[in-house]
């Protein structure tokens, strides 16, 4: 098993394009304050708050 297996397995894993409804956009909630999560044209993603 390879670190990077050993890392997944140890941690919820969450698809992006299904946090995004298959769009670009989804709003995360932490205590009270949400945060942005986009998906770039360049495949990237960025949180904002």
């Amino acid at each position: 098993m390879s670190i990077n297996e050993s890392f997944a397995n140890a941690l919820p894993v969450h698809d992006a394009e299904v946090l995004t409804g298959k769009g670009n956009l989804a709003h995360i909630v932490l205590d009270g304050q949400v945060y942005t999560l986009r998906i770039t044209k360049a495949g990237k993603l960025i949180l904002t708050k």
